[in-house]
């Protein structure tokens, strides 16, 4: 009674889980009141009663008083704060003396009235109902204060040298880095998790995040659930929910199994109705054709056309307008594919990383002048600043965030400097068999026999990738899509498509990546001294 939980007192106590606490603490004092009014009462009527009887008249109070005051104490003291309330007064419930349970359920059972209503709120409409930040959901990036992993995660995994902590980096798409290039008509929560009470699992909270997070941005982009789902949803959630927190029964209790099985429930229904957003209304099939067609190279005859076009705007470092005239000849080369759909190219974008304008300059007041620049920031050439951003309309942005399309993007980095080798490569067989009449001496036997080793390699590595990465992962990931009509599902078989596509074309695996490009660099080198120098190489050259 001393507290005004609406606004910080002198010990700097307050919120709504505090007035609950205070409410069921009132309740809960209302038995001893009632007694100490049947003593007056008959003190009254016989005013020799001796103190025995009154002993005995509160000795039901004697258990009670000292375990609530302990715990009342320990509230003040350690500034006990919004659903940490409901942890500490569920601590304390699990004694073994049947009076102080039942008085401390009762007090839980007032306080998890204030949980549920956040609940319904959050569930059910996407509000998030928390003025005084107790509820352990918060608008914001996640602070990063997970349970740490144990040590043996960090081990090798046998995939070719990916650790456990890297391909949990590489599964959990919603990292922080993430959390904050999500767009803007999704707004950003995260699990506070030292809110959370210890009875209810963070995986149980995970969903819960899940389904305020899809309600809201349904709300937020005017798409609703049709009339039969939302009175199902609302009905029967908030009703569920109810039951859940609060049993019928006198004695409230509160029951993870029917508590989880409620969230699950309305998980589901949203689950599925994103499902039937994202793959009915919003083409996702379609979306990832598109993915795969230019992240991935499936339109080969693009950019085999693309690479004819601009290969020799490229081959020098790029400039202020290279971006610029990129797009144009990408234009061109679409068109001579006969690739004129009106919808999908404007949503398509080359971009060169100029690093001669703010970038340079911000990058080194940030590290400090000594920090060396690597070749990514510095590009010798226009084919290593070359990347391609695409526009996800919603609502799949929220599958494919930001950091998702740059994991895409460095896969299409990679991928083009193998197709453009190759052309290369081919190239220069063509140059060979224009001079197959001319007399060869013994150095371009050696010449076109190191061509011909180099385009065996670069061939198959095209077809390892092409056929026994992209093409086998991409099917899976169709036949996973179709089997379910969970939207999280939907996202999880897509995760370990992006982690496997990463791990299984040697982009993880930096020594062998690092080799590879080696080679690379040096088929190119290569095609590129045969093309300026037609007559015989030199011990130089070679």
């Amino acid at each position: 009674q001393d507290h005004h939980p609406s606004q910080p007192n002198q010990s700097g106590l307050h919120g709504i889980y505090l007035r609950a606490f205070c409410t069921g603490l009132d309740s809960v004092l209302q038995p001893y009141r009632q007694a100490l009014l049947d003593l007056e009462q008959e003190f009254l009527a016989d005013p020799h009663l001796s103190i025995s009887h009154v002993n005995y008249s509160l000795d039901q109070f004697q258990l009670l008083f000292p375990s609530v005051m302990v715990m009342v104490e320990q509230i003040k003291t350690q500034k006990i704060h919004g659903c940490q309330i409901l942890e500490t007064v569920h601590k304390h419930s699990c004694g073994g003396l049947p009076p102080v349970r039942s008085a401390l359920e009762k007090i839980l059972a007032v306080c998890h009235g204030v949980m549920y209503k956040q609940l319904s709120a959050w569930m059910l409409h996407g509000l998030l109902l928390d003025q005084h930040e107790e509820f352990f959901i918060k608008q914001g990036p996640s602070s990063g204060s997970v349970p740490s992993q144990p040590e043996e995660d960090d081990d090798d995994l046998g995939i070719g040298g990916l650790t456990g902590k890297q391909l949990r980096e590489l599964q959990d798409l919603r990292l922080i880095e993430e959390e904050n290039m999500l767009a803007p008509s999704l707004k950003q929560f995260s699990l506070r998790v030292e809110m959370l009470p210890s009875y209810i699992p963070v995986r149980v909270a995970e969903k819960i995040l899940f389904v305020g997070e899809s309600v809201q941005m349904f709300e937020n982009q005017n798409v609703t659930l049709t009339r039969k789902e939302c009175a199902r949803l609302c009905r029967g959630g908030q009703r569920a929910l109810r039951s859940a927190l609060l049993d019928p029964r006198e004695a409230p209790l509160f029951s993870l199994v029917d508590f989880e099985s409620v969230v699950d429930r309305i998980r589901s229904t949203v689950a599925e109705h994103l499902w039937k957003l994202m793959v009915e209304e919003s083409d996702l099939l379609g979306q990832l054709k598109i993915i795969k067609d230019f992240y991935l190279l499936g339109r080969g005859e693009l950019f085999q056309a693309f690479i004819d076009t601009a290969q020799h705007m490229l081959k020098t470092p790029p400039t202020a307008v290279t971006e610029h005239d990129v797009n144009v000849a990408f234009q061109q080369s679409a068109h001579k594919v006969l690739l004129d759909d009106d919808n999908l190219l404007p949503l398509l974008h080359l971009t060169i990383e100029y690093h001669g304008k703010e970038h340079k300059d911000t990058s080194q007041t940030r590290e400090g002048p000594s920090r060396e620049l690597s070749p990514r920031e510095a590009p010798a050439s226009g084919w290593a600043a070359l990347g391609l951003s695409y526009k996800v309309q919603w609502p799949l942005h929220i599958l494919f965030t930001p950091a998702v399309l740059e994991k895409y993007n460095v896969v299409f980095k990679y991928l083009l400097s193998v197709r453009r080798v190759q052309a290369e490569l081919q190239h220069c067989w063509a140059l060979q068999m224009q001079r197959k009449h001319l007399k060869s001496n013994r150095t371009d036997a050696i010449k076109w026999r190191l061509r011909d080793h180099m385009a065996f390699l670069v061939d198959n590595l095209q077809y390892y990738l092409q056929v026994d990465v992209l093409e086998s992962q991409f099917s899976q990931l169709l036949q996973q899509i179709n089997a379910t009509r969970d939207f999280e599902s939907i996202r999880l078989a897509h995760d370990h498509f992006l982690s496997n596509l990463l791990a299984q074309s040697f982009i993880l695996l930096k020594p062998v990546f690092h080799c590879l490009n080696e080679i690379l660099d040096l088929c190119h080198s290569f095609c590129s001294l045969v093309s300026q120098n037609l007559g015989p190489l030199d011990e130089r050259g070679a």
